[in-house]
């Protein structure tokens, strides 16, 4: 596999299945492809048990993807499949990258990407790039400008 191929994980909501071709559209335009592993209209899942769902099914794709990039749409923010994603690539120390959806105005995003998250970009190409490949940690809103300080979560010493 080439530096400008990656193998990832796109955690989003079914509703946004079509935002993933263009995601990939949009970083085959500038020179990388991406093998995508997750369930969507093209490769659905058919499975009814969550904890089948999880670990025969997501917990594999999540596991082989070096990435997951979360598209951040007004529905993401509430889908508990989406934070249990985030949360399973965050153990296995996958860099996890946030998108906005192409024309986005904001929302709010998962929690466990907000805790979690090693970047949230625009619709743009290169920066989508560098954060996947750990060169941009930054937290965006979706017009590219910085978002506001987030507050640093402190854990008890243990």
């Amino acid at each position: 596999m080439s530096d400008k191929t990656k193998n990832v994980f796109v955690s989003h909501v079914h509703k946004d299945d079509s935002g993933l071709s263009d995601l990939k559209d949009l970083l085959k335009s500038k020179g990388m492809e991406v093998r995508d592993s997750s369930i969507n209209s093209d490769r659905p899942n058919n499975a009814t048990s969550p904890d089948y769902i999880k670990s025969e099914i997501l917990g594999p794709r999540i596991d082989w993807a070096s990435t997951m990039i979360v598209y951040i749409s007004p529905e993401t923010k509430n889908s508990e499949w989406v934070n249990w994603e985030i949360e399973r690539a965050h153990k296995q120390d996958k860099t996890i990258v946030g998108v906005w959806e192409r024309g986005a105005h904001g929302c709010e995003v998962p929690e466990a990407l907000d805790e979690y998250g090693h970047a949230l970009v625009g619709w743009n190409a290169e920066k989508i790039i560098d954060a996947i490949n750990g060169d941009y940690e930054q937290f965006e809103n979706p017009d590219g400008t910085p978002c506001a300080p987030r507050p640093i979560r402190r854990h008890p010493c243990g």
